[in-house]
């Protein structure tokens, strides 16, 4: 890609409080969490609006888990891709991916929650599309209806 995924004087924000939930940018001190959240939730975030159709989730270790936890993080320092952690508290509830688009979109952007927490999805959808329209620089962004 040549160009850059969101303009440099962009200040990509750490933090965003929804109803119910919050983010914080996804990385090794959510391992142990982030893992058992969605290791008890795999069919249910494939079968989440977006989700499906992806080699992930399939089972992997804590340590696996681990260095897609420190990819994340780099790519979000990098500026190329940003995901989130969605909390309730400090209980990890899901995750949110926001990638440079292949199409016609600035962004596509991704989420689930546990299954557990279910009633989450259309919350998390709503406030996040939102946020993403109001705070981010895209134009145009990908994120599969939850209506």
């Amino acid at each position: 890609m040549s160009e850059a995924f969101v303009p440099i004087d962009f200040e990509v924000p750490l933090a965003f409080r929804g109803p119910g939930f919050h983010l914080e940018p996804l990385g090794p001190v959510h391992n142990e969490r982030d893992h058992q959240a969605w290791m008890s939730s795999i069919d249910h975030i494939k079968a989440t609006p977006g989700m499906d159709m992806r080699s992930w989730p399939s089972p992997m270790t804590l340590e696996e888990n681990l260095g897609d936890m420190e990819m994340h993080a780099k790519e979000f320092t990098n500026r190329k891709s940003f995901t989130y952690s969605i909390l309730d508290g400090d209980m990890v509830i899901g995750c949110v991916y926001i990638y440079p688009a292949d199409d016609d979109h600035d962004a596509v952007v991704r989420s689930w929650v546990t299954e557990s927490r279910s009633e989450m999805d259309p919350v998390v959808w709503e406030a996040l599309s939102g946020w993403l329209a109001t705070e981010w620089p895209f134009g145009e962004f990908s994120y599969a209806s939850r209506t």
